[in-house]
């Protein structure tokens, strides 16, 4: 039986530079599964991936509370998780995720912005290779596999990962919160 997420409210953070399949694919897997997702950016009412992908946004990172999510998704590309790593308010909206135990999927890059939020401390994690050492030094274990579930947290390698990272990521949000997943 698929999983369902009725009832399940994800936000999805992201800013332009986003890898576009790293954005639409999980978007449609979980809205397939029946969550709600809101669109959260740090600016503007569109973004834009690396591809010319444009999708609109719902609401500003500044104007949210994870109080009023059940999980986070986080996309990578290169540039959207390292100018996001830059914005304080979207670094402790991560952070609070964690802190809430609520679930949390990441790919390729996107591991960048819980290495910022400092939320890796002992976890085992996977991601696009060249943030292995960004990783390591954040004190969690970097493995190569196509999907890493630790605690609540479900991380992937990069866009041939994507239908192993969905399956997962919605059977995480669909079980919520972890009392493990924390900082």
């Amino acid at each position: 039986m698929q999983q369902t997420l009725d009832g399940k409210h994800l936000a999805l953070l992201a800013t332009n530079g986003f890898e576009d399949s790293e954005l639409a694919e999980p978007l449609e897997a979980v809205r397939g599964a029946g969550a709600k997702v809101t669109i959260i950016s740090d600016g503007g009412d569109e973004i834009t991936g690396k591809n010319d992908t444009t999708i609109s946004v719902d609401v500003s990172v500044d104007d949210v509370s994870a109080d009023d999510f059940d999980g986070l998704l986080l996309p990578g590309g290169v540039v959207n998780p390292d100018t996001l790593r830059m914005n304080t308010t979207a670094v402790a909206f991560v952070r609070t995720f964690f802190e809430q135990h609520k679930p949390v999927a990441a790919i390729c890059h996107a591991p960048w912005l819980l290495v910022e939020a400092d939320v890796l401390q002992g976890r085992t994690v996977t991601s696009w290779p060249s943030l292995r050492t960004d990783i390591i030094n954040a004190g969690a274990s970097w493995v190569d596999e196509p999907v890493v579930v630790d605690e609540g947290l479900v991380t992937s390698r990069n866009p041939d990962d994507l239908e192993a990272f969905n399956a997962k990521a919605i059977e995480e949000f669909g079980e919520g919160k972890h009392e493990e997943q924390t900082v």
